[in-house]
């Protein structure tokens, strides 16, 4: 079953850490790039980072360039997100992405991780 499991989101107070994981299973994780995207209720969805498959290229939003790390872990088929000096702002559910580097794969989506920021 190919599945995108996230975990690691928590309450957590302003200017704290949390690390995000997304767990592949049931396809090939080396052949995607990984994105991490955010929503907030009554607003669109954002963007956050994205990591191509070899992991040459990074982006970032600029809303969490420089406090937000991404990488992953092609042996151990995971994502990862590194949260530093949270906001209030960045409360949000957080859900991973997949897409392969190959055309017309479905794009793989996980069920969300919730990171609340509040004191």
């Amino acid at each position: 079953e190919v599945q995108l499991v996230e975990s690691g989101g928590d309450l957590v107070q302003p200017g704290g850490s949390l690390r995000l994981s997304c767990a592949a299973s049931g396809f090939s994780f080396s052949d995607y790039t990984m994105t991490w995207v955010r929503h907030v209720p009554g607003k669109e969805l954002e963007w956050v980072s994205s990591i191509s498959s070899s992991r040459k290229s990074i982006s970032y939003s600029d809303s969490v360039k420089g406090r937000f790390s991404i990488s992953r872990d092609n042996a151990k088929n995971t994502l990862y997100l590194q949260l530093n000096s949270l906001t209030i702002e960045d409360t949000a559910m957080y859900y991973c992405k997949g897409e392969s580097v190959y055309l017309n794969c479905p794009i793989l989506w996980g069920q969300g991780t919730q990171v609340t920021v509040s004191s």
